[in-house]
């Protein structure tokens, strides 16, 4: 196995002065990580999170870490709408241009819930409160020539597809491993068609996989949910013909955010979009209906009527 590179290793040579990166869930985990390399190759990195303690903490640790770091923040609840429009306001105030917003926060195996606009708190957090920010930011993303957005998808896709007749859980028997599985589905459908839609203003959109990566985003996870989930990647492994010894390889937040962090920043991937990357280039371990272009257009039509909604 080739050593895995590290976000900050990604930057290395990299400079992003007089750009801003925009990440949601930037206050732990590979959103934390993620910040802190980007404002190390001088962009002026907005973090958005819940919490503001969490923010205050992390831009303190930032400016630690790099001194001459540009950082801003805002406060951002994904599981509220109203928060995300707020939140919109607050980042367009100090990043009229956004080069790269990087869709990062997320929930995982969560039991079930629901957010305040009545979303399955899961596809909720990882795609709705995101699409409603991705909608609301294309003007800055626009205004800044050429842009990226860069969404967190998972490997973990696998386990679920969107249901377009019942995406909230509202007349089926809930499964937290489907419920995630497809609101990773719909992260990837998401990056698909906002790549169609918004290249010709210079946007491009990306999904990524950053691999079994050991952080608080497991908190909900039994040990009987990571057998499940060490049964599932030996069988992924089997259908790609890989060799597998049933174990999850774990990384570090350093190592799994490189893949986000190389989306963002990578010339490999100039003028190119819609496309699954994992380990630092493309992939195509992405299952067919999540790849399926027709229905990433009806997921974002879907998408817009139940955002509108709210």
């Amino acid at each position: 196995m080739t050593e895995r590179r590290s976000a900050l290793q990604v930057v290395d040579g990299i400079d992003l002065s007089g750009k801003a990166c925009v990440i949601t869930g930037a206050s732990s985990g590979l959103g934390r990580e993620s910040a802190r390399a980007l404002a190390a190759a001088g962009a002026h990195v907005v973090l958005a999170a819940r919490d503001q303690d969490a923010l205050a903490q992390t831009a303190q640790w930032i400016g630690a870490e790099v001194p001459l770091a540009r950082i801003s923040a805002v406060q951002l609840d994904l599981t509220a709408l109203a928060s995300v429009r707020a939140a919109a306001n607050a980042i367009r105030d100090v990043a009229p241009a956004i080069h790269v917003l990087m869709n990062n926060a997320g929930v995982m195996f969560t039991p079930f819930g629901r957010t305040s606009d009545g979303f399955e708190l899961q596809v909720g957090t990882n795609h709705f409160g995101h699409f409603e920010l991705t909608r609301l930011l294309v003007p800055q993303l626009a205004a800044a020539g050429k842009a990226r957005i860069v969404t967190l998808s998972s490997g973990g896709h696998v386990m679920g597809d969107v249901d377009f007749d019942d995406p909230n859980w509202e007349s089926r028997d809930y499964d937290k491993f489907v419920a995630y599985g497809a609101s990773k589905t719909a992260n990837i459908l998401h990056a698909i068609e906002a790549d169609r839609r918004l290249r010709g203003l210079g946007i491009r959109a990306y999904a990524v996989h950053p691999g079994t990566v050991a952080t608080a985003l497991a908190r909900y996870t039994s040990r009987s949910d990571f057998s499940r989930l060490r049964k599932l990647a030996a069988a992924t492994s089997a259908a790609r013909g890989e060799p597998t010894d049933g174990f999850l390889d774990f990384s570090t937040p350093e190592q799994g955010a490189a893949t986000q962090v190389w989306a963002a920043v990578s010339s490999e991937l100039a003028d190119r979009g819609a496309l699954y990357l994992e380990d630092c280039r493309v992939s195509e371990a992405d299952a067919p209906y999540a790849r399926d272009e027709q229905r990433a257009a009806d997921w974002w039509i879907l998408s817009e009527k139940l955002c509108d909604r709210s």
